[in-house]
């Protein structure tokens, strides 16, 4: 028996006696010879499995496996040029833990439908794989940046007395009698951490009762959102863009082998360096009207604007002054023209659209309070924010970048429900 190993490190044990364990993704059957196509969860190998060097017992084990049998096999690790990863495992015994009968996702073609009602087994497919491993490196370089740069990891409530963005689209709860709501964003609450801390974020799940079919929208999602004490407009984009480009070019360096395996053209990605180009609302709606498409100044970009404009750039693009009445009732107004706010998005590239929210948030008690009236939000509700207008008030700022959005553009993939393991949506909420 050889020394268990993980299809990973397989590369280190050349010449060498291993085990894997595993299933079997799967086989051709060469009459004399079977090869096995095996995987672990950290990649895939190939077992040459010949009638000639194993007992008649294992060969026609090998001959019956099925797509998805789980199996512990061991063997010689020869390098292979040809073999997936350049290795294979020259077979000399192989145990069958579950012989699999009737897996429901053949390597024939099958409907999103069929495929979402088994996202629990589609999950194993080379493809989903390819994104979530993307998506955890997306994950660390999240955290690894924040930490490394001087922010603090606080962690924010799910449950909320009161909405952060659109009180249209809150989960309502009972809480023991009182109405409570799943959050939508942390980003409040980081407002206070701030006075302890200077620099936080919060990383979780966020959740939006938006009734949307689109492409581009969960109703559970997860965002982390970054927020700095003393920090203006400039200063957030500068962060912003350093924070998103130091993600990409950790999955280029990181999962070369998964962007492969999605024939993702990764000559866009690479581009994705400070700095980023900004244009200001104005202007965008300027680029949208040269370009044919109809737009008014006072509304909100929809996915089909946003395609279009970060369409026109090689690198995400800033936009940033939106008109006030349109961003979130925090928003710091423009001093010099208080119908537009010192907020900011970031389109990402090839027209994915919108990845990152955020801006400066207003300082001034007086102006929140406004605020707060103009929105019809129950001021009972937010005198603990207010609080925070009314003891060391500073200019501050932060954003949220969703990371379902994020994966998405550098995995370049058509529809976000397959950048998260299990999504929520609409119509989905099986399995």
């Amino acid at each position: 028996m050889g020394e268990w190993v993980y299809i990973k490190d397989i590369a280190a044990y050349e010449g060498k006696q291993v085990t894997i364990k595993g299933w079997l993704y799967n086989s051709t059957d060469k009459g004399k010879v079977q090869f096995l196509l095996l995987r672990d969860g950290t990649g895939v190998v190939q077992g040459v499995v010949s009638r000639k060097d194993v007992s008649s017992q294992v060969f026609s084990d090998a001959q019956h496996l099925t797509q998805e049998s789980s199996v512990i096999v061991t063997g010689q690790v020869r390098a292979d040029k040809r073999a997936p990863g350049g290795y294979e495992l020259l077979v000399n015994n192989l145990q069958t833990v579950q012989l699999t009968q009737d897996y429901p996702i053949t390597p024939k073609e099958h409907g999103i439908a069929f495929l979402m009602e088994n996202r629990h087994l589609w999950l194993r497919s080379s493809r989903q794989h390819a994104i979530l491993r993307i998506r955890a490196e997306v994950v660390k370089a999240i955290r690894d940046w924040l930490d490394s740069h001087g922010f603090v990891n606080v962690d924010t409530p799910i449950l909320t007395p009161s909405s952060c963005e659109d009180s249209t689209t809150l989960f309502g709860t009972d809480y023991f009698g009182e109405q409570a709501y799943l959050t939508q964003s942390g980003q409040l609450y980081n407002e206070a951490t701030i006075g302890a801390f200077g620099k936080v974020y919060c990383f979780g799940p966020t959740f939006r009762a938006e009734k949307s079919k689109t492409r581009r929208h969960l109703t559970e999602f997860w965002m982390v959102e970054p927020e700095m004490a003393y920090v203006d407009l400039e200063g957030c984009m500068e962060v912003e863009e350093q924070f998103v480009s130091y993600i990409v070019q950790t999955v280029l360096q990181n999962r070369a082998v998964e962007l492969e395996a999605l024939d993702r053209d990764t000559s866009r990605l690479e581009k994705v360096v400070p700095p980023f180009p900004r244009i200001t609302y104005d202007e965008a709606v300027e680029l949208l009207n040269k370009k044919g498409l109809a737009f008014e100044w006072g509304n909100d970009f929809g996915a089909p604007h946003e395609t279009v404009i970060g369409e026109s750039f090689e690198k995400p693009v800033f936009i940033h002054h939106y008109p006030t009445a349109v961003k979130a009732f925090y928003m710091e107004e423009d001093p010099s023209r208080p119908e537009v706010c010192l907020s900011v998005d970031l389109l990402a590239a090839e027209g994915y659209g919108e990845i990152i929210g955020g801006g400066q948030r207003t300082a001034s008690y007086e102006l929140l309070e406004r605020r707060i009236k103009e929105h019809n939000l129950p001021r009972q509700a937010y005198e603990w924010y207010l609080d925070l207008r009314r003891y060391g008030s500073v200019p501050h700022s932060g954003f949220g970048l969703g990371v379902e959005r994020t994966v998405t553009w550098i995995c370049r993939i058509h529809h976000i429900r397959e950048t998260i393991a299990f999504p929520r949506m609409l119509d989905r909420i099986y399995p």
